[in-house]
């Protein structure tokens, strides 16, 4: 059995490097159509200021995808490196996506990104304007095979278990792709990259007003910030709750984490605003509740019962009993795989055999025929995830979310009503750029949520965490997790400061007049000619 410190500290790196990654992508998706939108209005409209508005944005999207693409890299060798179990286990399905999303990235974007950036002056304006939205839909196609990957880690559809191999088959790819689970967290994660990406524009537009610089190319870049981000919060707190009805039927452990729901009520059951988990009671010490409300949120009806924990821990303990004959078959299996009579019984009980692995943490020696009641029941208490975790972490970023919405509607109203720079609303412009962590670390906290709240899981219902790590020493996984943290923060820094010198230095404000440079020579001490220096250094300097 490997190490349980092993598999912890195999997900905290794993943990850390997605982390961190993941700061990068949601501003990577939605400032991508952005651009593509401010592009679409220089090439209908001709005017000037939206090429410099996309050229400016542009290169801000370009630091952010370079250093995304590296931190991106280091996820995809960890799953071999510390996660070789599982690599085995899942390989044959999980390998394509991630197949299909490299040749996306490293080919697709790579190369039209090239061609965003030097095809100015070598491509036409509506050449450019294609190979802009190229990059777009790259980049959004991109997370959307990452998003396959892990929808079948959230609720695995379209393979099968090969009892002769060992390993997880893929045997209908269009369920892999079209996995309810999938597709909603492709929706939810891009529209809240465009949320990101709104915050951003709109907190960097808000600083050049305050500073009464590139006053024409802020004021347009904020009023289409504030548009754009009304739509997409409004989007991503509605689509929020369609990923919340597809969990409640693929991950019911998961949503009575989120609800802090330890007994089964009758429906329509109510809803708790806050609470106070207690997981070894299974209780909350307090909460507040709204009545009627969860039945209806969860499941869009009035009479479906939503399972508490003791419902789900006590058809957990059926199905790991059930699983046991699937376990003890595999292992009969692994000696003689003609073995007929251990095939019939793994047939018969293989839809409950990760329920079975599952067991093998608590059983004597590692053998489920010897596991006792008391053995099943801490592993049916295993298919619960940290609930106090799970709730708080929700609800700080469903509060973030709606944060979010309530700041793009008041700023919507003042770049409408054009009161926007008028002196008693300095304060919001204040606001803005303070605004700009707020999406990506709501970004992180749904990341969280939805990785702490498939726990114990690896693959949910197939595959448990503790048995997909690789067999590493201690001091091996401290020393890399001590390696990828330093790295990663190295990358964090690096981006921080090539946006904030990007961004002093402005755009490059090719719709404004050149200011005629006096060259009348002055004498010098060598006799020769010096420059005036009271003559400006360039047209644009402020």
């Amino acid at each position: 059995m490997i190490d349980t410190l092993v598999v912890d500290l195999s997900r905290w790196q794993f943990a850390a490097t997605a982390l961190y990654h993941f700061l990068f992508v949601p501003l990577t998706l939605g400032i991508s159509f952005m651009i593509a939108a401010m592009e679409t209005v220089y090439v209908t409209t001709g005017k000037t200021i939206y090429r410099d508005m996309t050229q400016f944005w542009s290169k801000l999207f370009l630091i952010n995808f370079a250093l995304g693409v590296a931190t991106g890299l280091t996820m995809e060798f960890e799953f071999g490196t510390n996660w070789s179990f599982y690599s085995g286990f899942v390989g044959d399905i999980f390998g394509a996506p991630l197949a299909i999303e490299g040749l996306m990235a490293f080919f697709m974007e790579s190369t039209f990104i090239g061609m965003m950036v030097f095809g100015w002056k070598r491509l036409s304006k509506g050449q450019h304007l294609l190979v802009t939205y190229l990059v777009a839909i790259g980049s959004n196609l991109s997370a959307l095979w990452i998003l396959v990957a892990n929808g079948f880690m959230q609720g695995p559809q379209g393979a099968a278990y090969n009892p002769i191999t060992m390993r997880m088959e893929l045997t209908n790819f269009g369920a892999l792709i079209f996995s309810p689970d999938a597709q909603a967290k492709f929706v939810h994660t891009s529209i809240a990259g465009y949320v990101t990406a709104a915050v951003f524009v709109a907190g960097v537009s808000a600083w050049y007003i305050l500073r009464n610089r590139h006053l024409e190319l802020a004021r347009r870049s904020f009023r289409m910030a504030a548009l754009f981000g009304v739509l997409s919060t409004a989007g991503v707190i509605t689509l929020g709750d369609a990923l919340g009805f597809v969990g409640a039927h693929a991950q019911p452990s998961k949503l009575a984490a989120m609800e802090a729901m330890w007994q089964t009520e009758a429906a329509p059951a109510p809803f708790n605003v806050i609470a106070w988990p207690m997981q070894d009671e299974q209780k909350n010490a307090w909460q507040i509740q709204v009545p009627y409300v969860l039945t209806p949120l969860l499941t869009h009806t009035l009479d479906k019962v939503v399972p508490g924990v003791d419902q789900i821990e006590a058809e957990a303990a059926v199905r790991i009993k059930n699983g046991i004959p699937a376990v003890e078959a595999l292992k009969a299996l692994s000696k003689n795989s003609n073995d007929a009579a251990a095939l019939a019984q793994f047939k018969a009980h293989e839809k409950d055999l990760g329920y079975g692995l599952l067991l093998t943490r608590y059983a004597p020696d590692q053998d489920v025929s010897k596991a006792t009641d008391a053995d099943i029941a801490k592993a049916a208490k295993d298919t619960i995830p940290q609930v106090s975790v799970v709730f708080w972490v929700f609800r700080f970023m469903v509060g973030l979310g709606f944060l979010m919405l309530a700041y793009f509607v008041y700023a919507a109203m003042l770049t409408i009503t054009g009161k926007l720079e008028q002196p008693q609303n300095r304060w919001f412009l204040k606001l803005a750029p303070w605004m700009i962590p707020v999406p990506f670390i709501a970004c992180e906290l749904g990341w969280l949520t939805a990785e702490i709240g498939r726990q114990p899981w690896a693959v949910f219902g197939m595959l448990p965490t503790w048995m997909a790590a690789s067999s590493h020493s201690v001091g091996y996984m401290v020393f890399s997790l001590i390696g990828f943290v330093s790295l990663y923060s190295i990358f964090i820094a690096v981006e921080m400061y090539l946006m904030v010198r990007a961004i002093k230095q402005g755009p490059e404000e090719h719709g404004t007049p050149s200011t005629p440079v006096s060259r009348k020579p002055q004498p010098s001490f060598g006799g020769g000619f010096a420059p005036n220096p009271a003559a400006p250094m360039s047209a644009h300097k402020e």
